[in-house]
């Protein structure tokens, strides 16, 4: 509704975070403050309402600041919008084996422009090394196709669940004999040193299991107490029953 033009934006933080807030300044002619501030206005209601149940704390603030010498050159500012809009953030792909388990997903991690410089960063992730393969190559194109230089680093080889596990046995008998409940075994879609373990050692019998961590990769990461005792508890007890390996 009004020509703004871009002259900064410092979104998100580390690459493997999940982003948690954005500022962008913008620059606008004097005659359309007004229409500007109205049309802001609108797109933050509909934000807020549609992220109303997930995102509860929710703000979006404008506000004057001094007018900057420079700004993106109108070509480059369309360019990067386009590039954003287009590469893909969020799931990928769901797993084909486990019920509501991602497979293949994209964080659009940061996105920082500022001294003539345009970086984006990224952590995709997948169990499936050719599904990750595969959404590398779509964030590659996207990118490329908008002249950007791509950069691939950090790879986290993907983990497969294995459902007859050995060890997984252990875990579950040792678990309802120490805590009289069973336990709730899951896949979880997350970058574990399991799978930098796996594919130097393909024949181990691997297993990851820990304490309640809550809001993960946030600025607001906890560990629960209690959790941790209990954790430490199972781990002796299953130190105790390890299956021993017969090797021929």
């Amino acid at each position: 509704k009004t020509a703004m033009r871009l002259v900064s934006i410092d979104g998100g933080g580390l690459r493997n975070a999940i982003p948690r807030e954005s500022t962008a300044i913008v620059v606008i002619s004097k005659v359309e403050v007004e229409s500007f501030s109205e049309a802001i206005k609108e797109v933050k209601e509909a934000i807020i309402q549609e992220f109303t149940t997930i995102e509860p704390g929710l703000e979006l603030l404008l506000q004057e600041v001094e007018v900057p010498e420079k700004m993106i050159s109108l070509r480059d500012q369309e360019i990067l919008l386009s590039v954003i809009y287009a590469a893909h953030n969020g799931v990928y792909r769901m797993s084909p084996d486990f019920d509501y388990l991602v497979e293949t997903s994209n964080n659009i991690a940061q996105v920082t422009v500022d001294n003539g410089q345009i970086h984006v960063g990224c952590l995709t992730r997948s169990s499936s090394e050719t599904g990750k393969r595969d959404l590398v190559n779509v964030l590659a194109s996207t990118f490329e196709l908008a002249n950007y230089e791509v950069t691939l680093s950090g790879d986290y080889p993907g983990w497969n669940p294995k459902v007859d596990s050995p060890i997984l046995k252990v875990l579950e008998t040792q678990y309802e004999r120490l805590f009289s409940s069973s336990p709730r075994v899951v896949a979880c879609h997350a970058g574990l040193e399991c799978g930098i373990l796996g594919t130097h050692y393909p024949g181990m019998d691997m297993i990851s299991f820990g304490p309640t961590i809550l809001g993960a990769h946030s600025p607001d990461e906890r560990v629960s107490i209690p959790s941790v005792q209990k954790f430490w508890q199972f781990l002796l007890q299953i130190l105790k029953n390890i299956p021993t390996r017969h090797h021929h």
